[in-house]
């Protein structure tokens, strides 16, 4: 993604200045250090310093023996000194003991101990100060002397995707640097990185060991000089570290245009973090996003595969641009003068987001069109397209019967995604839980209440009869899987959800059962395990870390993308939803896409692409098209969907 002008929010809540502090200068001695610190943490690169160091001492050694020898100092010597007879007794092997009277022998004997004792304490001091400085280096103690980098701040395992994405939107870079300052062995880090994070490319990444809410501490990672800062939730303890985070933070950076992303889970806390800072600080609630979008994933199928396109650096992104030629003109007519970019909304010249307005809307100056394109040149103005909206008959508005779903699993998630669900669900709906009581709080289950949604809850060991039991219960429209984060281990976790998902499918396919095949929704906690858990031919995947550390990575590389994607996973404003494309377009004939998109108009919605529903079932892919060419044309069929931003 190509970078955006960061805006400037003016002087913070301290009252910064907007001009930088001037780093302080780095020495030629600090540099060595700084480089010779970073390179213990790679053995090859170690070894070439040690070998090139190796070869300069021998060079130095052999320009001494040549100088000294020309001197006065190399004339033989006639006649054996006192500190020659020194060193002969001191070095004398056993082996010239019997050259000499037991006078001598004795005397060389003692020598020999003497010395070898003298040696062994040398060598052993000597060893254990090198161990110890090595250690010392290894620790990363040295200061950062990297600019235009990205830190990150804290430890979980969001920080593996959060680096892919770096990488990928670095790669246009000439060198992309990403420091991790957080209270974890160095050598830890490091290792868990190169086996989880996969091929970063040139991404370099520096690893230093400290107390991100301690300023003294945090100066080690030159934030005042970084590009972006990242504060990751690391710990139980709520947001109290994070805010302690961002004020260490805020006595740092001097600078009021360098971006904080912090992860929050309170959302008057991420509120007041934004506001205080006069929008320096964008906050990323997390298990909100999670919530929100295993949510709509379980109502809209295929809508995960979307939302993770958008939020990825791969594929179609979000991108500003200004188009003058467009101003008066209406954002309906807009919506039609990109041919390959998809338009969701606008950002006005005081830089406030508005998605989906209202197509008569008029465009004013100072502008920018939020779109979703495949680079940022693909952003570019084609003239407004006539394209008219194909015909369709009147549907029939009928009431929507009572739905019943099945949850397997359980975690504070849980709440937050029924939550989220229960403000859809018809009245007469019902939620039955399937749960491990030894993972799960029953105090919380009980209280789970929603209006016109009946819940109940029975527990489970595991055993595949009991699952047939509950699936047998009734018909179920629909299966939702989810993780026991936080009761077991992450990888436990991801385990018992892909058994779970393994044991309903063969449910499903067994007929000699009452249990009949439904959708079903599983969320896998580790990022890893995606390919693993697909095996199991579940519908929607919500992988949990991505989500998050997608948003957080696109926010730090573009601060203005955090009201969009606040606006979009916010139940009251603008959403990406799935609608049935026989409400835009005849079954069985041939349409453009500017046809549908014109036919989106007509609804108040900004169409951004299509779901093929028998691509989806033949591939076992999601048969998702984002942001095709509007002339590009397809035949609809009986199950497809078109994809819209606009109200749920």
């Amino acid at each position: 993604m190509t970078e955006t002008p960061r805006e400037n929010y003016g002087q913070g809540a301290q009252g910064e200045p907007d001009v930088p502090a001037v780093a302080p200068k780095t020495t030629l001695a600090k540099r060595i250090r700084y480089y010779f610190d970073n390179s213990l943490s790679k053995a090859s690169a170690f070894v070439a310093y040690a070998f090139i160091l190796l070869v300069i001492l021998s060079m130095w050694n052999t320009a001494f023996a040549i100088w000294v020898s020309s001197t006065p100092l190399g004339v033989a010597i006639t006649e054996p000194d006192f500190w020659e007879q020194f060193f002969r007794r001191m070095w004398t092997t056993l082996g010239d003991v019997g050259r000499s009277n037991w006078a001598d022998r004795l005397s060389s004997f003692s020598a020999w101990v003497s010395s070898t004792a003298v040696n062994a304490i040398v060598i052993g001091f000597v060893a254990t100060k090198i161990q110890s400085s090595v250690q010392t280096l290894k620790a990363g103690k040295s200061a950062v002397i990297n600019k235009n980098h990205t830190v990150i701040l804290g430890w979980s395992n969001r920080i593996f995707p959060i680096l892919k994405e770096l990488a990928i939107a670095g790669s246009n870079q000439s060198k992309p640097t990403v420091v991790i300052f957080a209270d974890q062995d160095r050598v830890e880090m490091e290792d868990e990185i190169a086996s989880r994070a996969g091929d970063l490319g040139k991404l370099r990444i520096i690893t230093r060991k400290g107390d991100p809410t301690n300023p003294s501490d945090l100066k080690r990672a030159n934030i005042g000089a970084a590009r972006s800062v990242i504060i990751l939730d690391a710990d139980d303890s709520g947001d109290a570290t994070v805010v302690s985070t961002v004020l260490a933070v805020k006595s740092l950076v001097n600078d009021p245009s360098i971006p904080i992303v912090a992860e929050v889970d309170d959302a008057q806390t991420a509120e007041a973090l934004t506001t205080a800072t006069n929008g320096q600080v964008q906050t990323v609630r997390s298990h909100d996003v999670i919530a929100r979008v295993t949510a709509q994933a379980s109502r809209q199928p295929g809508l995960s595969t979307v939302i993770l396109d958008l939020l990825d650096f791969d594929g179609d992104e979000i991108y500003f641009t200004s188009v003058p030629a467009l101003e008066g003109k209406t954002y309906g007519e807009a919506l039609l003068s990109f041919n390959t970019a998809s338009i969701i909304g606008v950002r006005d010249a005081a830089g406030k987001t508005h998605l989906n307005p209202a197509p008569t809307s008029k465009i004013a100056k100072g502008v920018q069109f939020i779109a979703i394109a495949s680079d940022d040149d693909k952003v570019s103005y084609t003239g407004v397209a006539k394209a008219t909206a194909p015909k369709v008959a009147a549907s029939k508005e009928t009431g929507r019967k009572a739905e019943h779903l099945l949850v397997v699993g359980w975690s504070s998630m849980g709440r937050s995604v029924l939550s989220e669900l229960a403000e859809f669900l018809p009245k007469g709906s019902s939620v039955h839980i399937v749960a491990t009581p030894k993972y799960v709080n029953p105090a919380e289950l009980q209280s789970l209440k929603f209006d016109g949604v009946a819940v109940s809850f029975s527990a489970t060991t595991g055993d595949i009869d009991e699952l047939i039991a509950a699936a047998e219960a009734k018909h179920y429209d629909e299966v939702i899987v989810l993780g026991y984060r936080n009761a077991i281990s992450e990888s436990e976790a991801d385990a018992q959800t892909m058994l779970t998902m393994l044991q309903l499918n063969t449910l499903f396919n067994d007929p000699n059962n009452k249990v009949k095949p439904t959708r079903l929704v599983a969320e896998i906690l580790d990022s890893r395990k995606a390919e693993l858990a697909r095996v199991a031919a579940v519908d929607d995947l919500v992988i949990s870390d991505n989500l998050a550390a997608l948003v957080v990575a696109q926010v730090s590389e573009n601060a203005a993308l955090a009201p969009v994607f606040t606006d979009l996973f916010d139940a009251d404003g603008a959403s990406v939803n799935m609608r049935p494309i026989e409400a835009y377009a005849p079954l069985k004939k041939s349409v453009a896409f500017s046809q549908l998109v014109a036919a989106g108009v007509n609804k108040k919605e900004s169409v951004i692409g299509y779901r093929i529903a028998a691509e989806a079932r033949a591939s076992g892919s999601q048969g998702v098209v984002l942001n095709p060419s509007k002339d590009r044309e397809f035949v609809p069929e009986a199950g497809d969907t078109l994809i819209v931003v606009g109200s749920i």
